[in-house]
This record gives C-alpha cells, sequence and structure tokens, in this order.
C-alpha cells in the first residue's frame, strides 16, 4: 500500500489519521492552555445528539468510522456498550487490518488482553496488518515486552512502520523513538513528514514548535499543512489554534475531520459552537469527530503525563505499624492492584502478618479500600509478595500468581504459589515452591517469566537464620505455568554472610545474570547458560551499595537496564551503612556501565528499600517502604513515574 493510501482517500486514511485515542492531550504534555477554560458544559439536547451520531456510525457498515465511533463511545463512559458490539464482529472478521481497529477499540473499551492480537499481527510474517498494528498499539498505548516494536523502529524495508513504532515506544520514552520522529518531521517527502507531525502533536512537547512552523514554510497542500497546523495547536501555538478553527470549515472533508479532532486534542473549548454546528455535516466522519470532541471537552482535563506523583497507600499506624515488601500488577480492565505485606501489632521480621490489597482505577491517584488476599497461616506470618502473570507471552486468559512466604520459625520459612484464573478476584489452592527443610527468603517481586516460558524464583536459603545466619542464593524454576516446581542443581555462595536475596533478569545474550544482596559495601553477581540451573563464580558487580536489595528490570521501550537500589555505603557501619538515598540508573550495554543516574528518594533521615517495578502505559510504577525515623514505623509508598524522566537529567556515573 502506497503512504498516500494510508493518509487520504480511503477509509484506512482515517484510522491512521484521525482517529485519536489521547486523553492525555498534548497540552497537557507542555503544561500551557490555549483556552482559559479546559472543559465546557454540555446541555442534555446537544449530549443526546452526540450520542445519537455515534450510535448511528457504530451500528452503519462503514468500516473506520464505525471504529471512530466505538472509541468516541468509549471515551464518553459507553465501554461496556462497545464491547458488546464488538466482540462478535471480531470471532469472524478476516481482514488484519480491520482486525487491528477491532482489537483496538476492545482494548480501549476495557479489554486489555486484546491487546495480545495486535502483537501477534505484527509479529505475522505477511506484513499486510504490520503499520496498523504498531498504530493502534501506540493509540492505546500498549507494547507487550516492546522487542517486536523495537524491531519495527530500527528495520529499514517501510519507513510508515518505523514511525508507528517509534510512536508506541515514544509514548514509552524511548529516545530514540523521539529522535526518530523529530528527525522526519523535518523530512521533503511530504507523507513522511505529516505522519511524524501527527504524532509529534500528541507525544511531543514545546521543542517541536520550530520544527512544526518550518513545515508550514516548506508544503503548500492544504492537507499536508494541516497536520502541521493542528499540531502546533495542540502543542499550544496560538498560531496553530487559528489554522485549526479556520479548518473547521474547510471544503476538504479530510481536513474538517482532522480539525475537528484535534480541537479535542488541543482543548480548544473555544470551538464548542463550531464543533456543534458539525454534528449535522454531510460526512460521517466529520460528525463522529465533531461528537466525539464535545464530549471530550466537557470532561475534566486529563492529568499531565509528564507528572511525578507518589501515594504512602499504606500508611503506617501504632496498630500496623509497618507496612512492606509489596508489588503491583496491571489488570486486563486497566485497573492496579497493589499488594503489601500488613504486620501488626510489631514492626519485626516475625510478628504477626498477611497480605493485603488495594486498587486502584485512576492509575494510582486514588485506592480503595484494603481486602485480604492472604491470611496468615503460619505459625509467625506472612509476607513478602510477588504478583506475576505465568505465561509468556501473555495471552488472554493468562493466569495470575499470588506468591509468598509462609514464617513457622527461625528454620521453617519457605515459598508458596496461589493461581488466579479470574484476574485475582479469587485464588486457588496453595502450590507449595520451596519443598526442602530450611529457611527460604524470597523477596517481593521477584519471580521471573522467563521468554522461554519458564518460571524462576530465586532464593537465599539457610539451615537457621539464628543459629547459622549464612545464605546461599539457588532457584526453583517451573516449566508448566507453576503447578510444579524444581530445585536448581548449582548455587551461588560469597564470603561473610552470604549471598542474600538474589534477583534474576534474562540477558540479551540468553544467559541469566543473578544480582545478589551482600556485606562487601557492593552488589554481587553470577550468571548462568542453563536457564537457571548452575550459575558461575560470584564477583562484585562494581555497583556499592550496603547491605540491602536491590531492584533490576529491562525497560520494555528501549531494552536498556534499569537499577533501583540504595547508592550507599559506609564501611563499619551497621548493615554497611543507612538505606538513602533510593537511586535510579540505565545501563545500554547489559550493566557494563551506568548513565543518568538520579535519585527518587534522598531524605536522609528516612530508609527506603524493598522496591518493587512495574512498567505501564509508558509509566514506571513502584512500591517501596519508607521508614519514619521518628516513629520507627515503616509505610509503603507507591510512586508512578514516566520512563522518560530516567533518561533526563543526570550524568555519567561510574559503577
Amino acid at each position: 500500500m502506497r503512504t498516500n493510501e494510508v493518509l487520504r482517500g480511503d477509509a484506512a486514511l482515517v484510522v491512521f489519521l484521525a482517529a485519536t485515542a489521547m486523553l492525555t492531550s498534548a497540552i497537557a504534555a507542555v503544561g500551557a492552555t490555549i483556552d482559559k477554560a479546559t472543559s465546557i458544559a454540555l446541555d442534555d439536547a446537544t449530549r443526546a445528539k452526540c450520542l445519537k451520531v455515534l450510535r448511528e456510525a457504530f451500528r452503519a457498515d462503514e468500516f473506520w468510522p464505525s471504529m471512530h465511533a466505538a472509541e468516541a463511545l468509549t471515551l464518553a463512559g459507553y465501554g461496556d456498550e462497545v464491547r458488546t458490539g464488538i466482540e462478535p464482529r471480531l470471532k469472524t472478521e478476516k481482514d488484519a487490518r480491520h482486525r487491528c481497529g477491532l482489537a483496538r477499540e476492545l482494548v480501549r473499551a476495557g479489554d486489555r488482553a486484546k491487546a495480545a492480537l495486535l502483537l501477534d499481527i505484527l509479529a505475522d510474517e505477511d506484513s499486510y496488518g504490520h503499520v496498523h498494528a504498531c498504530e493502534s498499539l501506540y493509540k492505546v498505548n500498549e507494547i507487550g515486552d516492546g522487542r517486536l516494536l523495537r524491531q519495527a523502529l530500527t528495520q529499514t524495508e517501510d519507513l510508515r512502520k518505523a514511525l508507528m513504532a517509534a510512536a508506541a515506544l515514544g509514548r514509552w520514552g524511548s529516545p530514540s523513538a523521539m529522535a526518530l520522529l523529530r528527525r522526519h518531521v523535518k523530512d521533503r517527502d511530504p507523507e513522511i513528514a505529516r505522519i511524524a507531525a501527527w504524532v509529534l502533536a500528541r507525544i511531543g512537547d514545546r521543542q517541536d514548535i520550530p520544527a512544526l512552523r518550518a513545515g508550514l514554510q516548506r508544503f503548500n497542500d492544504p492537507l499536508v499543512r494541516a497536520f502541521f497546523e493542528h499540531a502546533l495547536a495542540a502543542l499550544g501555538d496560538a498560531g496553530g489554534l487559528e489554522a485549526l478553527a479556520r479548518n473547521l470549515s474547510s471544503p476538504d472533508a479530510s481536513i474538517r475531520t482532522f480539525a475537528a479532532v484535534f480541537a479535542g486534542d488541543a482543548r480548544a473549548t473555544s470551538l464548542a459552537p463550531r464543533l456543534q454546528r458539525l454534528l449535522d455535516d454531510d460526512n460521517v466522519d466529520v460528525r463522529v469527530r465533531a461528537a466525539q470532541s464535545l464530549l471530550v471537552l466537557s470532561q475534566p482535563a486529563p492529568p499531565n503525563p509528564r507528572d511525578v506523583f507518589a501515594r504512602d497507600v499504606y500508611k503506617a499506624t501504632a496498630q500496623n505499624p509497618r507496612y512492606s515488601e509489596g508489588d503491583i500488577v496491571a489488570l486486563r480492565d486497566g485497573s492496579l492492584l497493589y499488594a503489601t505485606t500488613e504486620f501488626f501489632g510489631s514492626g519485626a521480621d516475625h510478628a504477626r502478618a498477611r497480605i493485603i490489597a488495594r486498587r486502584s482505577t485512576d492509575g494510582g491517584r486514588t485506592w480503595n479500600e484494603p481486602r485480604v488476599l492472604q491470611q496468615n497461616v503460619g505459625r509467625q506470618n506472612v509476607m513478602s509478595v510477588t504478583l506475576r502473570r505465568l505465561a509468556y507471552p501473555v495471552r488472554e486468559d493468562t493466569p495470575i500468581g499470588l506468591f509468598y512466604l509462609v514464617k513457622n520459625s527461625a528454620s521453617d520459612l519457605k515459598v508458596y504459589l496461589r493461581i488466579s484464573h479470574d484476574e485475582a478476584r479469587t485464588f486457588g489452592e496453595p502450590i507449595l515452591v520451596s519443598d526442602m527443610p530450611g529457611y527460604h527468603v524470597m523477596n517481593n517481586d521477584r519471580v521471573t517469566l522467563l521468554s522461554s516460558g519458564r518460571l524462576i524464583a530465586p532464593i537465599a536459603w539457610t539451615k537457621d537464620v539464628r543459629r547459622v545466619n549464612h545464605f546461599v542464593s539457588f532457584c526453583f524454576f517451573s516449566d508448566d505455568g507453576g503447578q510444579t516446581w524444581h530445585k536448581s542443581g548449582g548455587q551461588v555462595d560469597y564470603a561473610k554472610r552470604g549471598a542474600m536475596e538474589p534477583e534474576v533478569l534474562e540477558r540479551n545474550d540468553g544467559r541469566l545474570l543473578m544480582t545478589f544482596r551482600t556485606q562487601l559495601g557492593h552488589i554481587g553477581a553470577a550468571y548462568s547458560t542453563d536457564g537457571g540451573d548452575t550459575w558461575s563464580k560470584p564477583e562484585s558487580w562494581n555497583v556499592r551499595a550496603p547491605e540491602a536489595p536491590a531492584t533490576l528490570r529491562r525497560i520494555p521501550s528501549t531494552g536498556d537496564l534499569l537499577l533501583i537500589w540504595i547508592d550507599n555505603y559506609e564501611p563499619g557501619a551497621g548493615h554497611g551503612g543507612r538505606r538513602t538515598p533510593l537511586a535510579a540508573a540505565i545501563s545500554k550495554d547489559e550493566g557494563r556501565t551506568w548513565v543518568h543516574k538520579r535519585n527518587i528518594e534522598a531524605d536522609p533521615n528516612h530508609g527506603y528499600g524493598y522496591v518493587s517495578i512495574t512498567f505501564w502505559q509508558g509509566r514506571v510504577l513502584l512500591s517501596y517502604y519508607v521508614r519514619d525515623p521518628k516513629t520507627r514505623r515503616i509505610s509503603s509508598r507507591f510512586r508512578s513515574v514516566p520512563i522518560a524522566w530516567f533518561y533526563e537529567a543526570g550524568g555519567p556515573s561510574s559503577k
């Protein structure tokens, strides 16, 4: 298909360019406002007319206008209606591009598991649906583990595919993706330049305004110019808004359509009267997009997608003086489940404790009342939760595993798993993971799902934590989704108290990396070439740290490693020094060197630790404990940070 067929002239044109999934508008992104009012009051008659326009288009035979109407209905709060109407169509649809549209709208309407279908289309040897799959993943803010999109970004056979992969990855903070878009917004090819402009309108910022203005000087075609004008409007440029207003009256239906949808993206509330008149336009997509923007503008402006925010979701009290060792999982409906350990009466490791959870439907800004995920079935407690999808790649029926420790004594601590097949509403019977005597420590958020589908549960073991208190680390692994577990043949030992609180990460070369806590002022490391069964001789990883655990993950959008750890070491001090600051750094070479070092928390009087990391919709969701020096209580904090933040200020950092 030629580029101009994607951008102009047929139904595929409209889905590729006119459809917008962005409630997180670029205006919020750059902190600018075009109109003083950021929302409008929509009278009942106009609202009813908008919904009538959308429902008529949704039920009509024209495929792409129907999908655009589905998008608008979902944004207006009618996702259930959309799912009911679309699910039967997906079962019979054969065209890959149409399947992208259907799956995309199901994801947008609350069934985020359907993103797997978009990834399947992108992985297909037939490239027919690849551009649409990338575009749809961008619009619904899902990228899976990022591998397919990173490959699409770097391939050179189809520049449109690379640009739409860049759109998806750019929303997830990829500097190389943003660089590609910014390079091609200056392209001499009008088809390529306007794709880049269309994307930067929504995920760019004010630094892109000069290049967009230059585009207006470069091109004369009214449709091409409209892309640049609307992008300028979305990024807060007054001249762009004036052009957008004019374009609502353009004789070209495509330009009117794009102007109608960008009026919502730009929060251009002053254009509401003109949008109302377009509800009677003779073009169905113009009517749909006008209705969409009116409904969007009647809602509160979305949060700034570049915001960093934190909540002490579990605040310690006299009755519950410690909440710690938590984890977060994203559920199929787009909500978040945040579980942690709740201690009673004392904050000691052996005090009574259970695992509770709260749910958020707004990305972690507010949380509902807690519920018990796992009662205390130990003679002392249960603690250290991991929530993990149990199959790779994730599909619609991928179960969620609840891993936890059951502590009976200083010589009896075991790891268990319970499996949920209904998105963590209920969990099955316990499955014993660590089937040998002794004290098995597995930190929160520690189970690794390999690309082979193998589950790795990294354990630090001692016979008796009080009498021996020297740990060796090894793994239990499962190749059947957690039903059965087997101990690795090898183990990792180290000086003093040994190799403690391990974590396992799959490297790009296929080897596994184990990092672990030590008493020697650095993070330790060992490697496996056989899927975690045996391990190399341990060594220093050359990252300084006190006797405290670190958390390591691969960023889906870039493939880089993200390390979050305590960047401190005080020789001779208890546990190697204070657990502050809580820092982050990026490695682009599999952990050999580190850059972009930044502090997440740096209060010298507080202690931080036991971090969990979840990647979600272009953000890093963290949970960790915060120790108050005055009360000696420990609360559990949630922090939401855009991935791009970790690539911002902060120079090179030596190991």
